[in-house]
């Protein structure tokens, strides 16, 4: 059965289909337990949350409990403008033709390319992560991904009780493999979301990825940063792989986005007209992670932006759409939220999208820092370059000519790396 999920609490769910565009106006945002920021477990271990949202369309128009029988049952849903791969890879050049207005409900050429390996870092077990992703790829043209589940403590973890590390994992592989469909996907489970499994995941996927010849890690989840967590950034330097971090859903800095050593992965918003479908312009996602670390010092690849971001790590270094409201269809049969398709925003949507994107570019850096040297090398015209809007603390950042805090140097423009 293929149906839309409308959320009601964090534990119960009813499958809906056929929303009508104009209920719009009375969705809203859900955001699951996971996302929560966490405190320290019994033994006082440091938690992470994911960067995960998730929009809710209004019941009002819709059938209850209808499986999907029909096409214009399955995403995209006509007149309504959530992403597609393709309608993404229209928005950020990376396939061909273009089309006009990149509508979700018309553009179908998809992103190609990719090799080596990604691996998605985790905690919990999504035991549909498999077959999840072979739906996503057959609803929207995608070839089937090479997938490995791998548990990081030898053992197959629990479910999470909140269902949001579920949703988390099917959106990390299915977008990371919707932006590279020809890389081999590792999806690494941690046996809980704690920092000290998480980083061990950490280690377990960056050897997977070195013994593909190297690639990607990708992580989209986070928390405060903390006094000593420059000496966790040794975790992010394993030759050949470039780590990629989500910033958060709330204004402020998180670690590890906050290392030097990972590309931080901010959010945007696509604005688009809201009869036709067609794109309009790129802007800031207000409620995106970024700002000014309060531990990390500058790295020398933010040397020219010391005007902007001072004596200390500035993140986001680049973005991806990320507002749940202009959010990206994920297929998650989950255990806790109930099965079907699910509007997924948060900048757990970036992280794993914009490694995937850096996979099927075809330049394979060395380091994170190498990476971050060439998107800091000042060739904007490999970027959008978001000037409208804005973020953080008190709304007190703007998106600027250049880099800012609302988006870093701006969103991806082709695939073009050097």
């Amino acid at each position: 059965m293929t149906r839309l999920t409308l959320l009601l609490t964090s534990a119960v769910s009813i499958s809906l289909l056929c929303f009508s565009p104009q209920t719009q106006a009375q969705r809203h945002v859900f955001i699951p337990g996971s996302s929560l920021p966490q405190a320290n477990n019994a033994s006082g271990q440091a938690m992470a949350h994911t960067h995960l949202r998730i929009l809710v369309p209004s019941a009002t128009q819709m059938n209850f409990g209808k499986a999907a029988t029909q096409p214009n049952e399955l995403p995209p849903f006509p007149g309504f403008f959530f992403e597609t791969p393709a309608s993404i890879a229209c928005i950020y050049q990376l396939a061909e033709p273009s089309v006009r207005g990149c509508n979700p409900n018309v553009t179908t050429a998809n992103p190609s390319g990719g090799g080596r390996a990604i691996a998605l870092v985790d905690a919990f077990d999504d035991p549909s992560a498999v077959a999840d992703i072979a739906e996503f790829s057959a609803q929207f043209g995608l070839p089937a991904a090479d997938l490995t589940v791998v548990f990081a403590q030898g053992t197959e973890p629990g479910i999470d009780p909140t269902g949001g590390w579920e949703t988390e994992e099917a959106l990390d592989t299915q977008w990371a493999h919707a932006m590279a469909p020809g890389a081999k996907i590792f999806l690494v489970e941690a046996a809980t979301s704690s920092l000290n499994n998480l980083f061990a995941a950490v280690q377990v996927a960056s050897k997977l990825v070195a013994a593909a010849g190297g690639g990607e890690v990708s992580m989209s989840w986070g928390a405060g940063e903390f006094s000593s967590e420059t000496a966790e950034d040794g975790i992010f330097t394993t030759p050949g792989i470039v780590y990629f971090a989500s910033t958060g859903d709330t204004p402020g800095v998180e670690y590890p986005s906050a290392s030097p050593n990972v590309v931080a992965a901010g959010g945007t918003t696509i604005s688009r007209n809201s009869t036709t479908g067609n794109f309009i312009l790129e802007n800031t996602w207000q409620d995106a992670g970024g700002g000014p670390s309060q531990v990390e010092p500058r790295p020398a690849f933010q040397r020219d932006v010391a005007y902007i971001v001072g004596g200390t790590r500035g993140t986001p270094d680049l973005s991806f759409d990320a507002n749940p409201n202009t959010g990206v269809w994920v297929f998650n049969d989950n255990p806790v939220l109930g099965d079907g398709w699910f509007i997924v925003g948060g900048t757990s949507v970036a992280a794993p999208s914009l490694a995937g994107i850096t996979n099927a570019a075809g330049h394979f850096s060395k380091s994170s820092a190498v990476e971050n040297s060439a998107l800091y090398s000042g060739e904007q015209r490999r970027f959008n370059d978001i000037v409208f809007g804005d973020c953080g603390l008190n709304i007190s950042d703007f998106a600027l000519p250049g880099y800012d805090f609302c988006t870093g140097n701006g969103s991806v423009n082709g695939q073009q790396r050097r």
